[in-house]
């Protein structure tokens, strides 16, 4: 079975191809190809939703067609065209959601939606050093950090996850507070590589409440506090700044991932989401947990951010799993807000 997934939730476009063999084994990619928004939006400081969208609709076409020529497949090849459903943009999302369902009707081939945080979980499974249930996971996309318990696929709960800002945010809001560049997070990170980690003791919000759950809008006041004290010496003081700011936010994300693991008495940990990318947090991740005898698994870097085929494997693991029927229905709504956990069997 091959599964075509469109991803389009807010700023990438992204469309991959993945195959089943039926015999139970992991789906293995095809092909995929993904469009950044990154410097269209660059200008305005950050996504402007209404040019997201009509992004979208240039790329998705183009897109497929690549990703159809790269697997030298035919349209007709495609068993199931499965799309990002929600959370995200409501526009940027309609966007894969309508080309998905059309495409369907088309070749007359069944239609899934998927939740795009569910993309990014099982997003490691898409690596050569795939996981095994169960684990604990560690979700840091965009505006959402989150740890969860996983037992396979559909068998997840919330173990904490954030109150205001998430992790990303953080990132993005402090590097904007610091004049870098939209996206700020991978700015950030790469300039704090040359400062003092140490400079500034910047908070570490609830990181001994005792729970699992996250808050960095507190850290991003700081950042703002740090940097007007600093005045004119900002731009000589930047990396410091930059460092003190991703250490904090790369603390709190290990210590309360480390409790989740003590918490469920599980050796095994996934990273997954932008975030998940950040050197400072994957080297301290790693080392904590070899100390503690526990695996931990990550997506490839170039699957990091939004992609196809997150989608595409998401929707191929539920199918395997029987938690999914293949039906042609082409009518489609999108869900800008749903929480990860209602896809749990039997909530």
């Amino acid at each position: 079975m091959r599964i075509l997934g469109i991803e389009s939730s807010c700023d990438e476009t992204g469309v991959a191809l993945v195959e089943s063999d039926g015999s139970g084994a992991l789906p293995r990619l095809l092909a995929h190809a993904l469009h950044s928004q990154i410097s269209m939006h660059q200008a305005y400081g950050g996504v402007v939703p209404e040019l997201a969208s009509r992004d979208h609709i240039r790329r998705v076409l183009p897109l497929t067609q690549a990703v159809l020529a790269e697997a030298k497949l035919a349209r007709e090849a495609i068993d199931v065209v499965a799309f990002t459903r929600g959370p995200g943009l409501a526009g940027a999302l309609l966007v894969g959601a309508g080309v998905a369902c059309a495409l369907g009707a088309a070749l007359g081939k069944p239609v899934l939606g998927v939740h795009h945080l569910e993309g990014h979980l099982l997003s490691p499974f898409l690596s050569a050093d795939a996981p095994e249930f169960p684990f604990v996971a560690l979700l840091v996309s965009g505006g959402h950090t989150q740890l969860m318990r996983v037992e396979g696929v559909g068998r997840y709960e919330l173990l904490g996850e954030t109150i205001d800002d998430a992790a990303g945010e953080a990132f993005d809001k402090s590097a904007k507070l610091m004049g870098l560049p939209y996206p700020g997070g991978p700015w950030l990170a790469q300039l704090a590589e040359g400062g003092d980690a140490q400079a500034f003791r910047l908070p570490r919000p609830l990181l001994h409440s005792g729970d699992l759950d996250f808050s960095f809008a507190g850290l991003k006041t700081a950042v703002l506090t740090q940097a007007k004290k600093l005045g004119d010496e900002l731009e000589a003081r930047k990396a410091d700044l930059a460092a003190s700011t991703q250490a904090a936010i790369v603390e709190v994300l290990l210590r309360k991932s480390l409790s989740a693991l003590d918490g469920t008495g599980l050796k095994r940990l996934v990273v997954a989401g932008g975030v998940g990318a950040n050197r400072q947090l994957r080297a301290q991740l790693d080392a904590a947990c070899a100390r503690r005898g526990v695996r931990v698994h990550y997506p490839e870097l170039h699957l990091c951010t939004d992609n196809g085929a997150m989608i595409a494997m998401a929707a191929a693991m539920r199918l395997q799993a029987g938690l999914e029927a293949a039906q042609p229905r082409y009518a489609f709504d999108v869900r800008p807000r749903w929480p990860l956990d209602a896809l749990a069997v039997g909530a």
